[in-house]
């Protein structure tokens, strides 16, 4: 019978590499892409208070400037998608390995080029202007990156080892909170709040230069993947990647973005607003901690995903990733309220505690998240499914925040307030993965020449 290029995709899928110290240089590689990436994109959110309304819009005063910051982060949220769109694209037409080198390199360019930008004492709008392009450019390569990177630390490996290995990359998000949380703690505790916003606030974009050289040998050492390889040669690439996505799998889609929603919007929960609202006086409806304990408590919790990530990653290679996704969303469930009813009472120790407790479950959704959107598509337009997906979860859950501070508002400040968003991204999240964890949701067939 003769092998079509579906069966001698399946092959190419399923085959180990021969040499393992290779696929674990792939999986290294993508693992410190992903780092350089939160780093870089964390590393802004952390700062943009010191420097970006005093400095770039200081004609529009105290409070347009702190707008203008939260504005300046979010942007880069809303154009991830396009980022997805076009990487995307690119990663399914020319390939993993050079997509991934472009989207690095635009990532650690923009975060360097943010670091030498003129303020508006010396350049005017001109500053603010090139700050919001810079933004842009780190919002179109965040889009891509991700996707890129699971499918780069998977199809190179075995088939029972690929859930782990689509762990690695979940790696790079605490790995950049630690770092860029621990350089915000170490650069307030030895620098004036004075000399912080003169010049202090340009180290941490610099520092993104030789990062990016690092991630650009390791990602420039590694080969094409084979399942792309295989895609090219068998003549499978779509030529409209997006448009064969939406058109052959679109419930996968949509289930694609319900799975992403708890292990992205968890973080925006618990690293944006329960920060803020944590440091806010309990006689203003806050729960009166220092925004010191709290950044502490989350870096503490950062550390510990080093070590549960990969743990969650391997079970996933015993029960499948989308039943670990659907537990993490099932006990994220069962905690919502009762860790917020015991963060009004709560000491340090026991704020640490409830941090741990309320991020290792979240977590079990977040690591195994790359396997169960891997699992859903076929490989001749993952690049695009899995970026796009996931870019459309994290642009959704970007407001996560603002819903609840309305949420909040609307109930007085109740102190289960935060507890409704986070049940309700846990009952979306396990109900997809309930659906991803159906037989006939894996790895859609799209057509040969795409759409």
């Amino acid at each position: 019978m003769a092998t079509t290029g579906s069966d001698t995709m399946d092959e190419a899928i399923a085959r180990p590499e021969h040499d393992p110290s290779r696929v674990r240089r792939v999986a290294w590689a993508s693992l410190v892409g992903t780092s350089l990436e939160s780093y870089d994109f964390y590393v802004f959110a952390y700062f943009a208070a010191f420097f970006v309304g005093p400095l770039f819009f200081e004609p529009l005063g105290p409070v347009g400037g702190t707008v203008a910051a939260f504005v300046s982060i979010a942007i880069a949220f809303v154009i991830r998608p396009v980022g997805a769109i076009i990487f995307g694209h690119l990663g399914d037409r020319l390939g993993r390995r050079p997509t991934l080198i472009l989207t690095i390199t635009l990532m650690g360019v923009a975060t360097g080029l943010v670091g030498v930008l003129p303020t508006f004492d010396q350049a005017g709008w001109l500053g603010a202007v090139l700050l919001v392009v810079l933004r842009l450019l780190q919002g179109l390569s965040l889009g891509g990156e991700w996707g890129g990177a699971i499918l780069l630390a998977t199809e190179g490996a075995a088939e029972r080892k690929q859930p782990l290995y689509a762990a690695m990359p979940q790696l790079g998000s605490p790995i950049g909170s630690i770092l860029s949380g621990s350089l915000f703690l170490l650069m307030v505790a030895t620098v004036s709040a004075e000399d912080m916003v003169a010049w202090g606030w340009r180290i941490p974009f610099l520092t993104a230069i030789p990062l990016l050289l690092i991630s650009l040998w390791l990602r420039w050492s590694v080969q094409e993947t084979s399942v792309f390889r295989t895609i090219d040669a068998e003549g499978l690439r779509p030529r409209f990647p997006l448009g064969a996505v939406l058109r052959a799998q679109p419930w996968a889609m949509v289930v694609a973005v319900g799975a992403a929603l708890l292990g992205i919007g968890s973080y925006s929960l618990m690293n944006t607003y329960t920060m803020n609202y944590g440091a806010t006086p309990v006689s203003d409806g806050g729960l009166g901690f220092s925004y010191m304990d709290l950044l502490l408590a989350t870096t503490i919790g950062g550390l510990l995903q080093l070590v549960t990530i990969p743990l969650f990653g391997w079970w996933a290679t015993r029960i499948g990733s989308a039943r670990v996704v659907a537990i993490g969303a099932l006990g994220t469930l069962v905690i919502a309220f009762p860790i917020y009813l015991l963060l009004t009472q709560a000491t340090f120790p026991v704020l640490v505690a409830l941090m741990l407790v309320g991020g290792i479950l979240p977590t079990l959704s977040w690591a195994a998240l790359g396997g169960l959107m891997r699992d859903l598509f076929d490989p001749r337009y993952a690049f695009t499914a899995l970026s796009f997906g996931y870019a459309i979860a994290a642009t959704l859950t970007a407001f996560v925040p603002n819903i609840t501070q309305a949420v909040g508002i609307a109930t007085g400040y109740a102190w289960w307030h935060p507890g409704i968003v986070l049940a309700v991204l846990a009952v979306l999240t396990l109900v997809s993965a309930w659906i991803a964890a159906r037989p006939g949701m894996r790895r859609g067939s799209a057509p040969a020449g795409g759409s």
